[in-house]
This record gives structure tokens, C-alpha cells and sequence, in this order.
């Protein structure tokens, strides 16, 4: 048995099917050229439009054209560099990245990076469930010592897995100086791309954007 089979090429147009519409710069172009020979033939033919007002539409007509296929021309660029971007961050999955996102503790302690103001002489660790309700406020060195968080409440016992905020307040004194979102080290499980830029997605689902990352390391073995 014999099977005829046809192949298209990928511009050409199946049999049946309807041509592809026109560029949509292209379909405005038409139509504002019919509407100026509509305007032409009905015109007042004792009082005739200037010539110079005809140019000076087509020009003004022709310059939001070439604004719009610019826009065009950036919009895709912009999303090639955030291909790209993507690209080169694939190898940051597995990777453990450092950023002041909110901390996910499934019972393993976190790595954290505390940065106290300048004049500090104590901080403490304050941590807020998902609810904002404070769960512990923990004293540690006021160093940028990695300091490793075990998730125990104001009892010492642990926390249930879940999302919490932590933040360091820096002490003078008594005096809080200064109270800021405490950086730590998560694991990268995805990249993403958006309007804002690649934004990374960490264990339990936390997102953080790639250019708040200030930090990348191999998970401790």
C-alpha cells in the first residue's frame, strides 16, 4: 500500500486554514491611511487641507510606530536576558544561598549570618511565627559570627515546622539601636523568572529573589 504524505514547510499555511493576520503595527498603518484618504476626498474642496498638515501627520503617526516596535524590541530583549540570567543560575539549585528571606525550620538547626550595628554590645535573635506572634527572643554574641539556631521557644522546646521571621536587634545598653531581618542560609530547590527579575524559591517553598542574595554555598556535608 502506497501513503501519500505531505509536508509543509514552517511558514507555509495548511490547506483550509486562514492566513495569518497581519502585523498588528502593520493593520494600524493601514488603517490610518485609510482614514487620511477619507479625510483627502472629503475635504472641502474651497478650503483644502495644507499638504504640510498631511506630512506632518504621517510623521507623527510613523514616529509612534517606531516608539512602539522599540518597546517591542526591549520587551523581548528583556526577556532573553532573563533566560539567560536563568540559564546561568541553573547551577545554583542544590546550592545553599544567603539572604534575609523568612526562615523555614523543619528541626534542623539554621545557619545564621547576624550582622549587629556598629556600637552593639549585645544582640538578640527575635522569632515570630507565621501569625506574628513571638515565639523566643534568644541572646547571642553581639559578633558576625555564624551562629547556628536550633528552633527552641522561650521553654527551650521546639518549634513546629513552619515559616518564621527572624529578625537581630542590636543593643547598646539597654538600648535598641537597631532591628533588622537576620540573614541565613537555605537550600535553592528552583529558579524562577519574573517581572522583577530570576527569583529563587528555597526550602519550604520560600521565594527570595536572586539579587537579594548576598551568598552561595555547598550544603555542609
Amino acid at each position: 500500500m502506497t501513503v501519500n504524505a505531505t509536508s509543509f514547510s514552517a511558514n507555509s499555511t495548511p490547506p483550509g486554514a486562514a492566513p495569518a493576520p497581519p502585523p498588528k503595527i502593520t493593520s494600524d498603518f493601514n488603517t490610518f491611511l485609510r482614514m487620511l484618504t477619507v479625510q483627502m476626498k472629503n475635504q472641502d474642496p474651497l478650503n483644502p487641507i495644507d499638504s504640510a498638515d498631511y506630512a506632518m501627520q504621517l510623521a507623527t503617526f510613523s514616529g509612534v510606530e517606531q516608539q512602539v516596535r522599540t518597546n517591542q524590541l526591549l520587551a523581548e530583549m528583556t526577556s532573553k536576558f532573563q533566560q539567560m540570567d536563568m540559564a546561568g543560575m541553573a547551577s545554583w539549585i542544590g546550592q545553599e544561598a544567603r539572604s534575609n528571606a523568612p526562615v523555614y525550620f523543619d528541626g534542623s538547626p539554621v545557619t545564621l549570618s547576624p550582622n549587629p550595628a556598629q556600637g552593639a554590645t549585645g544582640a538578640v535573635v527575635v522569632v515570630k511565627d507565621a501569625q506574628g506572634r513571638l515565639v523566643s527572643r534568644e541572646q547571642i554574641p553581639a559578633t558576625a559570627q555564624s551562629y547556628q539556631w536550633l528552633g527552641a521557644d522561650a521553654a527551650g522546646n521546639r518549634l513546629p515546622t513552619g515559616v518564621y521571621t527572624v529578625t537581630l536587634e542590636s543593643l547598646k545598653g539597654e538600648q535598641v539601636i537597631d532591628n533588622r531581618p537576620i540573614e541565613h542560609y537555605a537550600p535553592v530547590i528552583e529558579v524562577r523568572g519574573g517581572p522583577g527579575g530570576a527569583k529563587l524559591v528555597l526550602d519550604g517553598g520560600v521565594e527570595v529573589l536572586a539579587s537579594a542574595v548576598t551568598a552561595l554555598r555547598k550544603p555542609p556535608s
